[in-house]
């Protein structure tokens, strides 16, 4: 069975194409392919990378359209030096990442025109991620028909289990009723690093308590016990929570208040400015990739120290947060581009936790590790690095709803 996943974002695009020999396996295989779409590199172009048969293939595509980009990104897939597959038909199932799946979607689902017109609506709470994985949606329907089973796999769905006390927001009681809650996001990372931190620790997941941090361009932490996400620090929206590289995170919304009344600032404006302009990118004035700013710091650039001094004092009063919901900590996971590559991060968030027991092997922690534990053999708390793969994630979600294909 193949499986083909599409993990579109606002600003990048990640594809994977996995053979599922016969059921669920434990070990993520290597997929036969990989895409990637960067939307960013320069105004009206697209670069394309494509891995598989031992050959990369890297291309700059003139074009504003997600979804001719997209469309020529999986011609490779049956095209070329790249190809894998004798004809697109060769595909039993598509899943997508859909960031936002609101109160209804506590699982992944089969999706149909009541899943796609959810989706659409539901992106009043997540306009920048729902309508690009739509069009996503829509564009695998223009490519490979519409008798292809697609798959919905939500990014909330893994936090459908907060208690009330956790979700509702103290303001007015309506705001509840109109669906302003607290959803939290990266489930899907969050749900297979919980997996996998019980495989390495040889634990059963449901006697874990867990906090695994998430730490990419976007960045949100989850507490984890039986198995469940029971807090989180993104919200309502993705923005809230950590500093992250472009957005700001939790802020006093007295200042908004005070950016509309008297710096006649529009909700437009606001959106802009908390999503694309704050953060590690606000602060330094150098970019949101924290390569940059550990950069410009070995230059004696301040306003990069601050923004890195900031970032791990978000960090270190959310894992304190996360705490809370917590009756003991087995371990502490860390994953996603800043997560797994960045040891000083690390190494600087549990130190504060060293009261606890948390204790990290420097030489572990400073060579590269991944799916290992980086504690100390006497630490009482393990520190596990972790390689997300949320495409297998959304591949396995399709096995488990389509079976061996049957049912196309």
């Amino acid at each position: 069975m193949k499986i083909l996943v599409l993990n579109a974002g606002s600003s990048s695009q990640k594809s994977c194409l996995y053979e599922f020999p016969g059921g669920l396996v434990d070990q993520p295989p290597e997929p036969l392919w990989k895409g990637a779409i960067d939307w960013t590199v320069e105004p009206g172009k697209a670069a394309i990378k494509v891995k598989a048969n031992g050959k990369v293939l890297e291309e700059l595509v003139s074009s504003t359209s997600k979804a001719e980009v997209t469309t020529q990104l999986l011609q490779t897939l049956w095209q070329g030096e790249t190809q894998v597959l004798k004809a697109p038909s060769e595909i039993n199932v598509v899943g997508h990442r859909v960031v936002h799946g609101g109160t209804e979607y506590r699982e992944s689902v089969r999706i149909t025109q009541e899943v796609k017109a959810a989706i659409a609506r539901l992106a009043n709470f997540a306009p920048i991620h729902n309508p690009v994985n739509l069009e996503g949606i829509e564009t695998i329907e223009q490519i490979l028909g519409t008798e292809v089973p697609q798959v919905a796999v939500f990014d909330t769905a893994f936090h459908a289990h907060l208690p009330p006390d956790v979700y509702v927001y103290p303001g007015p009681y309506n705001w509840l009723e109109a669906g302003i809650r607290r959803y939290g996001f990266h489930g899907t990372s969050h749900k297979y690093c919980s997996e996998r931190a019980a495989q390495l620790l040889k634990r059963d997941l449901p006697d874990l308590r867990l906090i695994t941090c998430h730490l990419g361009n976007g960045c949100s932490l989850a507490a984890i016990r039986n198995g469940y996400s029971v807090d989180t620090t993104m919200g309502f929206t993705p923005l809230d929570g950590l500093m992250m590289g472009s957005r700001s995170g939790s802020l006093d919304p007295g200042i908004l208040i005070y950016l509309m009344r008297n710096q006649g600032y529009t909700a437009d404006e606001l959106d802009t400015m908390l999503n694309k302009e704050s953060g590690l990118k606000g602060i330094s004035g150098v970019g949101a990739d924290m390569r940059q700013i550990l950069a410009e710091i070995e230059k004696g650039n301040d306003r990069a120290k601050l923004a890195f001094d900031m970032y791990i004092h978000h960090l270190k009063s959310a894992i304190g947060s996360m705490l809370a919901d917590l009756d003991r900590l087995d371990a502490i996971v860390f994953t996603a581009g800043v997560g797994e590559n960045v040891p000083l991060v690390r190494e600087l968030a549990c130190q504060t936790f060293d009261f606890l027991g948390v204790k990290i092997d420097l030489e572990k922690n400073n060579s590269r590790p991944i799916d290992v534990d980086i504690a100390t053999s006497d630490s009482t708390v393990k520190v596990l690095v972790i390689h997300t793969q949320e495409e297998w994630a959304i591949a396995q979600d399709c096995w488990q709803l389509v079976g061996d294909g049957s049912t196309r």
